[in-house]
């Protein structure tokens, strides 16, 4: 077996499985790690990052398995008049906010080539960064002037949700921190909206990781070492969230994306400026 690509396997999937339930962005920390340590391009590292988004799917519909059943069990029921009554708004916020992600994200993913191919080194870390922070900002909004009090979703919540969970697919902006803090500036409970969040993540990250792997194939290291970046990544996952869910309703984590943004910048700087030789002026 491969132990360089062992190793890398149980880092990424350490990384995806903590970091996709934070405001950091999973895709983004995770492309960057790639990157750094195989020399793979932007896009092909944010191929890698997008393929394992299926591990922690999995671990999102193991931890959140009896909300899903009580959805499931409930689709014969719905009807389109009463779409958004109190006992079926769940699951058309669901289903329309995941048809209006992926028609977002597979424009978003159409595009991705040419953008993440055009940074490379520490601009890409960089990018990142500036996104990042954008998240943050984002997030303080969310804790400053969400109302909170509603019980259901309505269709303007699907139709937000569902685009910024599109544009989620960009290297750098985090699905689980852009989305929350949505549903909380539309109004929602904290722990309500994550749970809104993370149960909406499984049938995007699942598309994810398929679109990835019928448009190229296992990306970047070999499929056993693959599969085991995947494993680790649910495990990984499902053992967290549960304290990552319960910290989160005491901890105000924009400034966590303010701050790991602003380190990426200046750590992409950093490398921009060795890579033109500029320190060595210095």
């Amino acid at each position: 077996m491969d132990l360089q690509a062992t190793l890398l396997a149980l880092l990424v999937g350490l990384v995806q499985g903590v970091f996709e339930w934070l405001p950091i962005s999973s895709e983004g920390s995770v492309a960057l790690v790639v990157a750094l340590l195989t020399g793979e391009s932007a896009f092909e590292a944010t191929q890698f990052a997008l393929f394992l988004h299926a591990g922690t799917a999995t671990a999102a519909l193991a931890f959140y398995r009896g909300e899903a059943v009580g959805l499931l069990a409930s689709a014969p029921e719905w009807r389109p008049r009463d779409a958004f009554a109190a006992d079926r708004a769940d699951l058309t916020f669901y289903g329309v906010a995941t048809l209006v992600s992926g028609v977002v994200g597979l424009s978003v993913y159409a595009a991705l080539a040419e953008a993440a191919t055009e940074l490379a080194g520490g601009a890409f870390v960089a990018a990142v960064g500036v996104l990042l922070v954008g998240t943050g900002l984002v997030q303080r909004a969310a804790d400053r002037w969400g109302l909170g009090e509603r019980a259901t979703p309505d269709a303007v919540d699907a139709a937000v949700v569902g685009v910024c969970q599109g544009l989620a697919l960009l290297p750098g902006v985090s699905r689980s921190g852009t989305t929350v803090s949505a549903l909380l500036l539309r109004g929602h409970e904290g722990e309500r909206a994550l749970q809104l969040s993370f149960l909406l993540s499984i049938p995007a990250s699942l598309g994810a990781g398929l679109l990835v792997v019928l448009d190229e194939g296992v990306p970047t290291i070999p499929v056993p070492q693959a599969v085991l970046a995947l494993a680790v990544s649910a495990v990984v996952g499902y053992l967290t969230v549960g304290a990552l869910v319960a910290l989160v309703r005491r901890v105000a984590f924009w400034g966590v994306c303010v701050g790991f943004g602003a380190l990426a910048v200046l750590g992409g700087g950093l490398l921009v400026a060795a890579e033109h030789g500029w320190l060595a002026v210095l």
